[in-house]
């Protein structure tokens, strides 16, 4: 009866152990745009408002540029911006990426540069228009 269970837990830890392994997706990385991604507002109320409760606030509005990549998997087009916005890595374009998706986030590395993993949120998914392009003709031709 021990060597059994010995032998259930041996087989639970090998499959715990093979889950934990990562698989990546390849993509690759087409451009980087700079879009809008909210505004910094710099304000300090005036002496005399703060003393008699006026709103005279003088206020320095910036809009903030976000980095946005266009990554190109095997069936879809993913748009995404680097979750650490005070530093983000500017990555090269042209290159072949390696990508999960785990919970709420996309983990993007890139083995070329420094095979280290970095957090993305996906802005949009789109379908690849040339693989659809490509199976509305083939589907039209089987009718």
């Amino acid at each position: 009866m021990k060597r059994y269970m010995m032998v259930v837990g041996l087989f639970l830890f090998v499959i715990s152990v093979h889950a934990k392994d990562k698989f990546y997706e390849k993509g690759i990385l087409l451009q980087m745009e700079s879009s809008a991604c909210g505004l910094a507002e710099k304000g300090s109320k005036t002496l005399a408002g703060e003393f008699l409760g006026t709103d005279g606030e003088h206020k320095n509005t910036q809009e903030l540029l976000c980095q946005e990549y266009v990554l190109q998997a095997d069936r879809v087009i993913y748009r995404i911006r680097p979750k650490d916005g005070k530093h983000p890595v500017i990555l090269p374009i042209g290159e072949t990426a390696q990508f999960r998706i785990a919970r709420d986030k996309l983990i993007l590395r890139i083995p070329e540069t420094n095979d280290k993993e970095h957090e993305y949120s996906v802005v949009s998914i789109t379908p690849r228009a040339d693989l659809q392009a490509a199976r509305g003709g083939r589907t039209a031709s089987t009718r």
